[in-house]
């Protein structure tokens, strides 16, 4: 269970993706006086050494961050994260890179809080040591502690996020980023999340995810857009076409419940930079989608069907917009109604107040008993004659003897015509021959 060590793929194209976008999240977050709460359900040990032996023996970071290191046209996104690795190289030589609560501790004010969670036995003492030194260095350098800003636990992260929510302040910005080395990973991100928008829907829900093989990375992203969150953002990065036996990650993505409204004209102008210098050959691409969900009183019966949940807007860089609909569900406009359906309710294929009419060249048995005509149904068609209806005589009891005259008018077949000569006249009797007899 405990078998994965982030420190191989410390600084790979994939931290570079998450923690850039969470640098972007940190600083909107600072636009507002108001202090907030940064959880971190897997802080990992929050910094990394790239000349150690981990890092060097499997070199992922010489794909990722040493190739922004030199670069002097950063896009401004990128500059802002390279410069928080820069603070902790000041020789300017690339030795150590930062985890995500080491970039929440640089880019976050003093009056934020950090709670930080680990639950590897071996990274949650690292992580301890690593903020003790970093709490030493400072104290050198003149800068005052800060009480009770960090706290670190050695919890499961999934749990302990239960008791922050809400935070006092009522701003928080969620960081989940699990191994993914069990199935179930996947699951617990989504109920973690869905407990957690139950509890504080205002939140900010950060999730990075491998995009692999299996099945569970695959749908991974499908199930948290039906999330009842407000928003989402979703975008993933890919450095090269995967290999035909399918192992190894070349892709991995980041998808943002309640982002902010900058996040996606940043992310368009940042990616394709990002795909042209960490990208390995041809299949290097990215793709971003952008959502929302119809909620509230506007969703209310007044103005119609409710939209579906996860119905998006895609956001694809090559593409206009869109619409994203969830399996099984029918396709809906703006108004909620299905166009050209009428009279049709929730429920698909009915319609009200009336039975489904066949369509064009499909044969469907009459209901009932074999031969029974039913009492919805037409007595005749236009010039046609009957030969089951009985012959119109001076008797009163054989006049009684046709199928609708036992039925109140309100159940005869709706084909049924009111007399020419006006109303309250009765039903029109069978049609006439030239000579006019029945």
């Amino acid at each position: 269970m405990f078998s994965y060590r982030h420190a191989f793929h410390a600084g790979n194209h994939a931290d570079v993706l998450k923690h850039f976008i969470q640098v972007q999240l940190h600083q909107y977050m600072n636009q507002k006086d108001t202090a907030y709460t940064y959880v971190d359900t897997h802080a990992g040990v929050g910094v990394y050494a790239l000349d150690g032996v981990q890092a060097s023996k499997s070199g992922e970071f010489l794909d990722g961050i040493a190739r922004l290191w030199e670069r002097d046209d950063l896009p401004q996104a990128l500059a802002d994260y390279v410069n928080v690795v820069r603070e902790l190289n000041p020789s300017g030589k690339l030795r150590y890179y930062p985890g995500s609560p080491y970039v929440a501790e640089q880019v976050t004010r003093p009056e934020d809080r950090l709670r930080l969670f680990e639950l590897h036995p071996s990274d949650i003492k690292h992580l301890v040591d690593n903020f003790r030194k970093l709490e030493a260095h400072k104290a050198e350098q003149g800068e005052r502690a800060r009480g009770r800003r960090i706290l670190i636990d050695y919890k499961d992260g999934f749990q302990a996020l239960k008791a922050l929510l809400p935070p006092p302040s009522r701003r928080a910005l969620v960081l989940i980023d699990p191994p993914y080395e069990v199935k179930l990973d996947y699951k617990h991100v989504r109920d973690a999340l869905e407990e957690s928008l139950e509890r504080f829907p205002s939140g900010t829900y950060a999730v990075w995810y491998p995009v692999l093989q299996r099945m569970e990375s695959r749908q991974f992203a499908d199930r948290l857009k039906r999330l009842p969150a407000k928003e989402w953002l979703h975008v993933t990065l890919t450095v090269a076409t995967p290999g035909p036996d399918g192992t190894g990650m070349h892709s991995s993505g980041m998808f943002i419940l309640n982002p902010p409204y900058t996040l996606e004209a940043i992310l368009r102008e940042t990616m394709p930079y990002l795909v042209k210098v960490l990208g390995k050959d041809s299949g290097a691409t990215f793709r971003i989608e952008h959502g929302t969900q119809v909620t509230g009183a506007g969703a209310g019966a007044a103005s119609g069907p409710r939209a579906p949940i996860g119905n998006a807007r895609r956001a694809s860089p090559l593409s206009g917009g869109g619409s994203l609909r969830l399996p099984g569900q029918p396709w809906t406009d703006a108004s909620g109604a299905r166009p050209g359906a009428k009279g049709e309710t929730k429920e698909e294929g009915k319609t009200e107040g009336r039975p489904a009419r066949p369509r064009a060249g499909e044969y469907r048995p009459p209901q009932g008993k074999p031969g029974a005509r039913s009492a919805a149904e037409p007595s005749g068609r236009p010039g046609e004659r009957a030969s089951a209806a009985p012959k119109r005589g001076n008797d009163a009891d054989k006049r009684s003897a046709r199928p609708d005259a036992a039925k109140p008018a309100a159940t005869r077949s709706n084909t049924a015509r009111p007399n020419a000569a006006g109303p309250g006249t009765g039903p029109r009797g069978p049609k006439r021959n030239g000579s006019g007899r029945p």
